[in-house]
């Protein structure tokens, strides 16, 4: 499986577990050692997965804190 394919199976899963509630707003995201563990990615498939899902507005990064759910805008 490429980089490219490992990334975007990463981004599908975290979006679809933000979506559903499973990872509510203001929940942290798992770990980038829980995560490359669970996905048998390199961290650096993670760093990309999550900046993707920073530029999108789905989470934030609190620096030496983690990677959070953003609260999402009412319709």
């Amino acid at each position: 499986m490429t980089a490219y394919t490992k990334k975007q199976k990463l981004i599908d899963a975290l979006t679809e577990r933000i979506e559903s509630g499973e990872y509510p707003p203001g929940s942290k995201l798992p770990s980038g050692t829980e995560l490359c563990a669970e996905f048998t990615v390199s961290r650096q498939v993670v760093r990309s997965a999550v900046d993707w899902l920073k530029a999108r507005g789905l989470v934030d990064g609190a620096p030496g804190a983690g990677v959070f759910v953003r609260e999402r805008a009412s319709p």
